[in-house]
């Protein structure tokens, strides 16, 4: 498997670079300044400016103080979900029509990287770090904690009953939609375009080349900086979201398990002992992070997924096997059969005098969206990275299908189970739920079946490796965007920047918990979710002069020549379009 470390914006030779490539001398990070010694290569804008606006929201958090700063972070919520919670479901399902678009059209034949791009990592790596940096601390925290939820107050677009077997199945299939397909889209369009513009078209690895279609050269300006500081902010408190969600379940895991389970220690739960494990845990993360891409996230991805399928396998056997099937497959069809209209329900009609959207609507698929929003910077930069050579057929099929299937299949195992607990069971998860909180939710399932401690503690050491992949690749990606998209930035900015996301998340955790958490996700959502809109239109324009590209004499004949001058094999769309050449003694193929 080849280094991932020296490719990115590296293009498929002089063939690319003639002809795909836009008329600009700019290289990425050109314009960067050296500070302490080489230690740091930084932007000169972006960086500066997001360390100064990152600096003024710790100290205005710490300032306000916790009661005033809580006041502050559930206002700030409540105003963008019943303002602009419209918008977040309307966008949400643009960008999906638009990836399955590009994936569907003659532009899914189009190879990331250029004909003769090949994949950098294997299949199971490249789904183990998509897995590892997508989702991983989400399902672990929600997958029992909101369907626990729905049974008490079940889904107003369902209209069932809380506590009885319909509102077990709206459960299932609202929290399928949450994971699925929506949030998976939404980092495929990330993905596609970052990674299109830097291995396509030779541009920096950021979010403002996104735009060259649109912008030109003035991506490396105030336009270009605007964009990129928006982008750090999202993937900055996107991150921090997650972190936060964390290390919440980390203090409760050790709590429970270790005093409830054992009795063998007392731990308190609250937010010093929370900001202490974000300390600890971030030290771990600096060392991965010191460590590089494959050195670091790439063993830890795939360590994270060898104990998400250990801990899954392990659930399915001792639970209620037969019940977590029937349920998946009865949750998965609710589900799909509504998929269109749940996508577009807002619950405004009906929801009574003085609200714009139904609860379940404002209070958790907002949240999730303008999560998922946030979190896209991050998670669509380092699929990014690791997705060259693929055609954006198979992009797309990776990004949105698989996850969404796996998410399907994690969430029916643990929802399904504790729903099981609450309609035929002894009724302890949903009773631990209701006394103690969402943190608790997972350990008080496992609680239920044989080896409860021993799974209890797996779960808290996946949650902390989680924590790591997640700071480790969040510091990768912030180093882009603060380094003009240069690719091998100094470690000890790596090393600065995953220290950061600690500090950030243990003031938000410190100024509200977990209502600070949603509100910083979605208030820095709702301005990337613009800039998303305008992405569908800007790789549209880059795929659409790709494919012309890849139509005209002028390539053909390129082609031509690298066919009698080397020992290839040819792949072409419909026998027109040229999708692949790759050294090979095998004759010319047509799809």
């Amino acid at each position: 498997m080849a280094e991932s470390d020296d490719t990115t914006g590296e293009m498929s030779g002089g063939l690319q670079v003639e002809l795909f490539h836009p008329d600009s001398d700019r290289e990425p990070g050109d314009t960067n300044h050296e500070l302490l010694g080489g230690r740091f290569d930084v932007h000169p804008v972006v960086f500066p400016g997001a360390l100064a606006l990152i600096v003024l929201f710790v100290a205005i958090t710490l300032l306000l103080g916790q009661e005033q700063a809580t006041a502050v972070f559930d206002g700030t919520k409540s105003f963008i979900e019943s303002t602009f919670g419209w918008f977040y479901l309307l966008a949400v399902n643009v960008f999906l029509i638009t990836i399955v678009y590009f994936a569907v059209s003659k532009y899914g034949s189009i190879r990331i990287g250029g004909v003769k791009a090949e994949p950098e990592f294997s299949r199971f790596s490249w789904m183990a770090m998509l897995f590892s940096a997508g989702m991983g601390i989400g399902l672990m925290f929600y997958s029992v904690a909101e369907p626990m939820v729905y049974m008490g107050s079940p889904p107003e677009f369902f209209g069932a009953q809380s506590g009885t077997a319909a509102a077990g199945t709206a459960a299932l299939a609202q929290t399928i939609y949450h994971w699925g397909l929506s949030p998976w889209a939404i980092y495929g369009l990330v993905g596609l375009g970052l990674a299109f513009f830097s291995f396509n078209r030779g541009l920096p690895l950021t979010f403002r080349s996104i735009f060259w279609p649109l912008l030109g050269e003035r991506i490396y300006g105030w336009p270009g900086h605007v964009i990129d500081l928006v982008s750090v902010f999202a993937t900055l408190f996107g991150l921090c979201t997650s972190l936060g969600l964390g290390v919440s379940q980390v203090n409760q895991g050790i709590s429970y398990v270790g005093g409830d389970m054992l009795g063998i220690i007392d731990v308190p739960v609250g937010t010093v002992p929370q900001v202490l494990l974000i300390a600890g845990i971030t030290l771990i993360a600096v060392a991965s992070v010191a460590a590089g891409l494959d050195g670091g996230v790439k063993r830890l991805s795939t360590v994270n997924l060898y104990l998400m399928f250990l801990l899954l396998g392990f659930v399915f056997v001792v639970g209620p096997t037969l019940y977590i099937v029937g349920g998946m497959v009865e949750g998965f069809g609710t589900y799909l059969g509504n998929f269109l209209a749940l996508s577009f329900f807002t619950g405004t009609i009906g929801a009574g005098a003085g609200n714009t959207l139904a609860p379940t609507v404002s209070g958790w698929t907002v949240f999730y969206w303008g999560w998922w929003i946030a979190w896209s910077p991050f998670v669509g930069m380092f699929i990014a990275r690791i997705s060259k050579g693929r055609t954006v057929r198979e992009f797309v099929l990776g990004v949105l299908v698989l996850p969404t299937l796996f998410s399907t299949v994690w969430l029916s195992t643990f929802g399904g189970g504790a729903i099981a607990n609450a309609l035929t069971g002894n009724g302890a998860v949903l009773a631990a739920y209701n006394e103690v909180g969402q943190t608790v939710a997972m350990f008080a399932l496992l609680e239920q079946f044989p080896l409860g401690a021993v799974s209890g503690i797996l779960a808290t050491l996946l949650v902390i490796s989680f924590f790591v992949t997640s700071s480790d690749s969040g510091s990768l990606v912030i180093d882009h965007l603060t380094s003009g998209g240069k690719h091998d930035v100094p470690k000890a900015q790596r090393i600065f920047w995953a220290s950061t996301e600690g500090i950030v998340a243990a003031v938000l955790l410190w100024g509200g918990g977990l209502t600070a958490l949603q509100a910083a996700a979605i208030s820095t959502g709702l301005p990337f979710a613009v800039i998303l809109l305008v992405m569908c239109y800007t790789v549209y324009l880059g795929l659409r002069n790709e494919y012309e590209i890849l139509e005209s004499e002028e390539f053909m004949d390129h082609i031509e020549e690298i066919r009698s001058d080397e020992d290839v094999a040819v792949t072409s769309s419909g026998g027109d379009v040229v999708t692949d050449v790759s050294g090979s003694d095998d004759a010319t193929s047509t799809d």
